[in-house]
């Protein structure tokens, strides 16, 4: 909820960078919503789930109105919030989170939970991991968090074998080419789906996977969504740090928590993989100051 040792395979399309300053320009305190009548922006990678549309009338029904802006790819939700083009963000989790925050030298917060959603490996020449042959070439997302969480289910399907056992902060060296049975490449996250033709497999992260063609009940191995050392990977409501206690914002979270349609959105587009959660604000924060201390320790 949050990641980049190759460089990104696509331009990123102009229709992404235009949607993150769509609807009127930041006010002068840097927030994008202002005025008696304002407009909550709530940046996404995936504006077109179904839920968001039941999201933004459940909101209205309380009397906030909300634009559900969307990008294309990772990298644009977290800069468009901290320049104030946005309100919110709502795409991430812990890890992806803490990572932009110390690259960038940012304090964005998570302010609400929403999910926990596993990492898959899909493939559309192979049925099942013993399939896959000495050699093949499985894509991953490259951005840290990503690419890490992939190489640990790589691992976990014996398909690499990681010099170190492994860990969030995992890289492409960290893989040791002798005791792996694939060949690793990384892709930015939107283009591990249609990379599928060409390679033997991709870890294909959830935003990703249906405009692939692809079902969820397709994965050929996963991560647990239910493991309790999953914290890092919830998904959340992200502001700036000025915004935390911000009350309109703490009820647009809540009504994405509490909403049943809304859930029930979300769990039908993850094809029932996600984990719905309503972790305490307070885990979110020590979790994320957590991994930003290590995170810097990587650096």
């Amino acid at each position: 909820m949050k990641k980049k040792l190759l460089a990104a395979l696509a331009v990123l399309p102009l229709v992404a960078l235009l949607a993150g300053c769509s609807g009127g320009a930041a006010d002068a305190s840097g927030s994008a919503a202002s005025g008696d009548d304002k407009v909550v922006k709530i940046g996404v990678v995936g504006a077109s789930d179904p839920y968001w549309a039941v999201y933004t009338k459940a909101a209205a029904a309380e009397g906030i109105k909300v634009e559900v802006v969307d990008f294309a790819v990772f990298e644009q939700p977290n800069p468009a919030l901290s320049a104030g083009e946005l309100d919110l963000n709502q795409f991430q989790h812990i890890v992806y989170l803490a990572d932009y925050n110390v690259s960038s030298k940012q304090d964005l917060v998570p302010i609400g939970a929403t999910a926990i959603y596993p990492l898959g490996l899909y493939s559309t020449k192979h049925k099942k991991v013993s399939e896959i042959k000495k050699g093949d070439t499985i894509a991953v997302p490259n951005d840290a968090s990503n690419l890490a969480r992939a190489l640990l289910v790589l691992q976990s399907a014996k398909l690499v074998t990681l010099k170190d056992g492994g860990t969030i902060f995992s890289t492409l060296d960290d893989i040791d080419t002798g005791k792996s049975k694939v060949t690793v490449t990384a892709l930015e996250a939107s283009l591990t789906a249609t990379s599928l033709p060409d390679v033997d497999g991709a870890v294909i992260n959830n935003d990703f996977v249906e405009k692939a063609g692809l079902k969820f009940s397709d994965a050929l191995a996963q991560d647990d969504p239910a493991d309790p050392n999953s914290l890092p990977y919830v998904n959340v409501f992200a502001a700036r740090a000025e915004d935390k206690d911000n009350p309109t914002y703490q009820k647009l979270v809540k009504i994405y928590q509490t909403t049943k349609a809304v859930q029930d959105g979300v769990l039908e587009v993850s094809g029932g993989s996600a984990e719905l959660v309503q972790t305490p604000v307070a885990d979110l924060v020590s979790s994320l100051a957590k991994v930003e201390k290590d995170t810097k320790a990587q650096k």
